[in-house]
């Protein structure tokens, strides 16, 4: 087992319903393979009932605690999965706002994939910033001021805290690297 994240804990941020499979079971697996201690909170308390492709039912993911009684200050990074229903409900979670609000005042990695740059939007915290995403948001993210590369993974570690992005679950990689990176570092 990886050591390089022994002794973080990292918050994955999530609805209980439409969360892209392969966007939240693998930063969890190799999050945690990494050495970090993840913790999924939930909207709603109960599982996580994921999606294949935003269509076919997927397995659920347990969640750990309520999205409303977690403290940003008890994490050292937030990680946003996306999924299109998932980030669309995500992001009129006024908790979910609030919260990327914290991690980013106190300087900490946010994470997101896909579609979940749709909440950075709403806390307004991507204007200025480099950022990529699934291309159909790429228009939002560029009118709320980002600047929009299609890339595998962006990391901007500019506006106060470091902010991480990728496209969809094929970028994985790269995603889960820069976040390890980001908390080695």
């Amino acid at each position: 087992m990886a050591t390089e994240l022994n002794g973080r804990k990292i918050l994955i941020i999530t609805t209980n319903f439409g969360t892209e499979t392969d966007e939240i079971q693998p930063p969890i697996a190799d999050l945690r393979e990494a050495g970090a201690e993840v913790v999924v909170a939930a909207a709603e308390s109960g599982p996580v009932k994921t999606l294949k492709l935003d269509r076919e039912p997927g397995p659920e993911v347990p969640s750990d605690v309520l999205l409303e009684k977690v403290e940003a200050h008890d994490y050292d990074a937030l990680v946003i999965p996306g999924g299109t229903l998932n980030a669309d409900s995500l992001r009129a979670e006024e908790s979910a706002q609030e919260l990327a609000k914290a991690f980013a005042a106190d300087g900490k990695p946010v994470a997101a994939i896909c579609h979940a740059p749709w909440l950075l939007i709403e806390a307004d915290l991507v204007d200025g910033r480099d950022m990529t995403s699934v291309p159909t948001i790429s228009t939002d993210l560029l009118n709320a001021g980002a600047t929009w590369t299609d890339q595998e993974a962006v990391v901007d570690t500019g506006g106060g805290f470091p902010l991480i992005t990728s496209r969809n679950p094929d970028d994985l990689d790269a995603f889960n690297s820069a976040i390890i990176k980001a908390l080695s570092s």
